[in-house]
């Protein structure tokens, strides 16, 4: 089993190194480290601002905001024009000329993005659509509609304002609107696409159309606009799950039920409620581990629009292997344990992947079907569903999951080997007097289709100490420990058996006890 990333490797060899150093190496060490500490404490701040500023240009916004809360220096810096100049257009598009707006490109670049980001996500965010289609069949108020005027599509009815009030807000002066018949009340009557167009005509480019709505909403205050983009960042991740998995058209809507929900353990009490007002989306999105892991927002870096991409072609798979496994000649437990395990390992192999960025349906499809031949294979090596169920749990079921290697195949059939030694050790003609004896709780942990849970493992008491050497035989094979597992067994019913003795005098001689030469 190869791993492509070996960071984690050096970083645990640099570790044993120090363990294994002498103390004039560690003390070394230690000094190097403390010299480096003390440079780098006060050498970025004895850099020139031109130096500063060439290492910064290799940051993203993000980083660049984070930098200047250092300090009030790296924030001078951070704040400098021809950084976010260049942010500006890479994340918009056009070019922001510092010379004619008069808002700076810190500023601009943080109204725009929070802009854009809001309206990318209209379709899910119901507080702006609050304010958007708040007073319709008008424009909302002067403050957004400001805003869309940077928007060629916007889903809203024709604008009916008059000319003073078009002229204020996309700077289209009087004269070109003088052909345009006015409607009753001196208003005026437009598509938003054709008074973008008009405006873009006649300020000369998409560019001048931001300077000019930069300028227009420099005086005025963002603090609503600011409560509401951070509202998204607290919601954005449950706000656009509740969207993809509710909002879909209605045929849609029911296949994306019946898929999500297909062969899932799930609570019929909390998803009645599907779509409604008191709908646990939190429950729905734990059924599966890719939803769960979008829904805390570890997908595609945080990245809600690539994060949901990935959710919907996942989905897509699921539809396509539910399909294939339907038309296999199989029965319905078999059908479901093929599906769950397939699921299992592909988001298994794909998880780290996932948390990195897109993946497709091609992608997903083809692990699908190598999951599936692996999951094949295991239940042919269990040969039942009584030691399929019985294997799921170990480590080399999950190993050859992932890796395809025949070599853990012969550790599983090692395990139900030495499951089977001990369920037919216990069942012996001479062990009935100790079957008997034995609690049921310790009996059970001896049948073959019993599963050993790692809690049990922990602890004190008898079933603690027989399962741990249960465990250990079962998955080393050592002749050793089946001899602990016998000498614990026995211990057991000597001990019941004593306990019986002492309440009822005589019950040895009754015909209960064991011979002697049977217990060996």
């Amino acid at each position: 089993m190869a791993f492509h990333d070996v960071c984690w490797e050096e970083e645990l060899q640099g570790q044993f190194s120090l363990l294994s150093a002498t103390s004039l190496e560690v003390q070394e060490e230690s000094e190097s480290r403390e010299h480096t500490r003390e440079c780098s404490e006060t050498g970025i701040l004895n850099l020139s601002d031109e130096v500063l500023v060439l290492i910064f240009r290799q940051l993203d916004p993000t980083s660049l905001l984070r930098v200047g809360g250092a300090c009030q220096t790296l924030f001078r810096v951070s704040s400098c024009n021809s950084l976010w100049t260049r942010h500006f257009q890479t994340s918009f598009g056009v070019h922001f000329v510092t010379g004619t707006c008069s808002a700076t490109a810190k500023d601009s670049f943080r109204l725009m993005f929070m802009w854009k980001t809001l309206y990318r996500n209209l379709h899910c965010n119901r507080s702006l659509q609050d304010k958007l289609f708040a007073e319709v069949p008008f424009p909302p108020h002067q403050y957004w509609t400001q805003w869309l005027v940077l928007e060629e599509r916007v889903p809203l009815p024709s604008v009916r304002l008059p000319a003073l009030d078009i002229e204020s807000l996309w700077g289209i002066p009087k004269q070109i609107l003088d052909s345009r018949v006015e409607e009753e009340d001196d208003l005026l009557k437009f598509e938003w696409k054709e008074l973008y167009t008009i405006a873009r005509g006649h300020h000369g480019s998409k560019a001048k159309i931001f300077e000019f709505v930069l300028t227009q909403q420099q005086s005025n205050d963002h603090g609503e606009l600011e409560t509401m983009y951070h509202q998204y960042t607290q919601c954005r991740f449950q706000w656009l799950f509740s969207y993809w998995l509710f909002r879909q058209p209605p045929p849609f809507n029911r296949q994306l039920r019946a898929i999500f929900l297909h062969w899932r353990r799930h609570q019929k009490r909390k998803v009645a409620t599907w779509g409604e007002t008191l709908c646990d989306v939190r429950y729905l999105a734990s059924l599966h581990p890719i939803t769960d892991d979008f829904w805390r927002g570890t997908l595609a870096r945080g990245d809600e629009t690539v994060g949901i991409q990935s959710v919907e072609n996942y989905f897509s798979m699921c539809k396509s292997l539910v399909a294939w496994v339907l038309g296999r000649d199989w029965g319905r437990l078999k059908r479901r344990k093929v599906y769950e395990d397939t699921l299992a390992g592909v988001y298994l192999l794909l998880r780290r992947e996932l948390q990195e960025g897109p993946v497709n349906h091609q992608r997903f499809w083809h692990l699908a079907k190598v999951q599936m031949g692996r999951v094949c294979t295991l239940e042919e090596t269990a040969v039942n569903y009584v030691n399929w169920r019985m294997i799921e749990k170990l480590p080399y079921y999950k190993l050859f999951m992932v890796s395809g290697n025949p070599v853990y195949l012969s550790h599983v059939q090692s395990y139900l080997r030495r499951k089977r030694l001990v369920h037919d050790w216990i069942h012996q003609d001479q062990n009935t007097w100790v079957r008997s004896l034995l609690p049921d709780h310790l009996y059970t942990l001896l049948e073959y289709d019993n599963k050993i849970l790692q809690d049990s493992l922990h602890g004190d008491d008898m079933l603690a100490q027989l399962s741990r050497v249960v465990w250990l035989f079962l998955n080393s094979g050592q002749q050793l420990y089946l001899e602990a597992v016998k000498g614990l067994v026995l211990q057991c019913a000597y001990a019941a058996l004593a306990f019986y003795n002492s309440l009822r005098p005589g019950f040895e001689e009754a015909g209960t006890a064991r011979p002697q030469e049977q217990l060996s």
